[in-house]
């Protein structure tokens, strides 16, 4: 059965998955980049992103492996795409990632505003949905081919998603760092109320990965 996954979603120690006033300066919000250092440092995520074959090889990179296999489609929300708010002005604006964004698969984007599908390198073509979560999640579906949905955020995402009980499992990265401000994933959701339950807990070289999972 397909399942919808979040993997290598990573929070600060204070619990915010990014930081505040989110521009083109800082796509993660004011200092959110140090929630990932875990993740630049892994031989994976630069080979992912092109960057060449340098990198660690122990825990933290077994988990962001994990995080991309069997992954036939993926939900993002809006903020993960751009900066733009409101109505699309034009279609110049094509994401944060370049000509060959790192999916690799169709992407489902939820936004207020229509847009027409956007064919990129590599295989990811970006869909812009519409119609709300649980119609992004029954197109995503449909495209995985048998394979699982991956939930990339951002956080108002993932609140959204948690909120209505459609994660199946879900990857958090304790990135040792304080944020202070930024986008809360926990504030005013009850994880335990909803059903989720910690089933796995593992220290990392420069993280800690922790595994939710629902019960049904």
């Amino acid at each position: 059965m397909t399942r919808l996954r979040v993997a290598c979603f990573a929070i600060s120690l204070d619990g915010y998955g990014a930081g505040p006033r989110q521009s083109l300066a800082h796509p993660l919000g004011e200092h959110g980049e140090e929630l990932h250092r875990w993740a630049f440092a892994t031989r994976s995520f630069a080979l992912r992103l092109g960057l060449g074959t340098e990198g660690t090889t122990g825990i933290d990179d077994t988990f962001m492996q994990r995080g991309f296999e069997g992954v036939g489609a993926w939900i993002l929300g809006r903020n993960m795409f751009g900066p733009v708010r409101g109505p699309w002005p034009d279609e110049r604006w094509r994401g944060w990632w370049g000509e060959e964004p790192p999916y690799h698969t169709p992407v489902f984007m939820l936004t207020h505003h229509p847009r027409p599908p956007l064919e990129m390198a590599g295989g990811t073509t970006f869909h812009f949905v519409t119609d709300g979560i649980e119609a992004a999640l029954a197109r995503a579906r449909a495209a995985a081919g048998g394979l699982d949905v991956r939930l990339g955020g951002g956080v108002a995402t993932l609140r959204l998603y948690l909120a209505a009980r459609l994660v199946d499992e879900m990857h958090l990265v304790l990135s040792p760092v304080l944020l202070g401000e930024g986008e809360s994933l926990f504030a005013g959701l009850n994880l335990r109320a909803l059903g989720y339950a910690c089933t796995e807990q593992v220290v990392g070289e420069q993280a800690t990965h922790l595994v939710f999972t629902r019960r049904d």
